[in-house]
């Protein structure tokens, strides 16, 4: 299963045994999803589903990075040429990606060794196992771009402990490992020089026993400590504030909760939400909360009626152009737009998920 892009391959596919390792081979760009690497991924994850010796997805970055997400300048290039049904069609295969990886009948060892933001999250945490180490940095930075965390996000930040998930996403805070694993966005933490020796593990047990998967990567496994300014530490006060209705009452529970103590972790946090997009910080919410009653086909369904409105700028600019540009500008009703099915002509379709019959695989380590 060779696979070719041009002159470098941006894929590599690795049959050893009964395991396939996928790398995702574009270290310079930090392993950024171009439409190219998402249409082979998509096509490798289906192959090897229906090919009966294949009992083991693993999948990693090379360099210094897992995944930084989706070539957002491939997408903006195309919406600057007049062409967001480009974009939006990208986004269309990524969302089809992280559905059947969500569904997928064989368990997937996503190796997080390294930056882990936007589609690379996507590509990883609907997936069984996901193994962070000291190098992991992970983040949802969208808000800060004009857009909102989709690849699903809106189903697994719903369902991380209290409303974490709606910090993680409103702010683009960068998690560790260890925060990772504490909030059950990692299974595992395993440091990086033993991961040669997981990866030996695995091949040689040849198995797609999740059970036996469990208990090999177990063997490796070390719990890390939070470091002690660790957001983590504050679940009792972003519970507090981010369970509020609206962002502004979110700021405005912050900005109570700074005049009351001097707390830097406060301030950066007030001072991240008001750099953010602030229609990207209203639709983000909804949609986490949305996510949070929804199943991942319903979340990844609403996601892509979002992306399609961001991308084709038929309501606001914001991807682009970030107007309207205060919160009091946004009602109810233009965010409300972008949940809407979109209208542009006969041809354009909501997103269309393949049938498949198994469960989500992600679950939430309970540590």
């Amino acid at each position: 299963m060779a696979s070719t892009n041009g002159e470098t391959d941006h894929v590599l596919v690795e049959a050893k045994s009964s395991v396939r390792i996928i790398t995702l081979n574009r270290p310079k760009q930090l392993n950024a999803l171009s439409a190219a690497m998402v249409s082979r991924l998509l096509d490798i994850f289906l192959a090897c589903e229906e090919e009966s010796s294949v009992k083991l997805i693993i999948l990693k970055g090379k360099g210094r990075a897992f995944c930084a997400g989706a070539d957002v300048a491939e997408i903006v290039h195309e919406i600057n040429q007049g062409n967001w049904k480009s974009g939006a069609n990208f986004s269309r295969e990524e969302l089809t990606m992280n559905y059947v990886m969500a569904t997928y009948s064989k368990p997937q060892v996503s190796i997080l060794n390294g930056i882990v933001m936007g589609g690379g999250a996507g590509a990883s945490i609907h997936g069984r196992f996901r193994i962070a180490t000291e190098n992991t940095l992970f983040a949802m930075p969208e808000t800060a771009l004009g857009l909102f965390p989709d690849v699903g996000a809106s189903y697994f930040l719903s369902r991380l402990p209290g409303f974490f998930g709606e910090y993680v996403g409103l702010t683009g805070t960068r998690l560790d490992g260890a925060e990772m694993l504490a909030c059950g966005l990692a299974t595992h933490f395993v440091l990086s020089e033993r991961l040669p020796l997981l990866e030996e593990a695995l091949v040689k047990a040849n198995s797609g026993d999740p059970a036996v998967i469990s208990s090999i990567i177990s063997d490796f496994t070390q719990i890390p400590n939070l470091k002690k300014g660790s957001a983590y530490h504050r679940l009792g006060a972003i519970n507090k504030c981010f369970s509020r209705r609206t962002i502004e009452e979110i700021i405005a529970a912050l900005e109570w909760e700074a005049a009351d103590k001097k707390d830097n972790w406060i301030t950066s946090t007030i001072l991240s939400l008001k750099k953010a997009s602030p229609t990207s910080l209203k639709i983000s919410l909804r949609s986490i909360r949305e996510g949070r009653l929804q199943g991942i086909g319903k979340c990844l369904v609403r996601e892509f009626r979002m992306l399609s409105h961001a991308m084709s700028g038929d309501i606001c600019k914001d991807f682009v152009e970030w107007e309207p540009s205060k919160l009091e500008s946004i009602g109810d009703e233009m965010v409300d737009r972008y949940f809407w099915k979109m209208d542009v002509d006969d041809d354009w379709e909501d997103l269309k998920l393949p049938v498949r019959s198994n469960l989500p695989a992600y679950a939430i380590a309970k540590l």
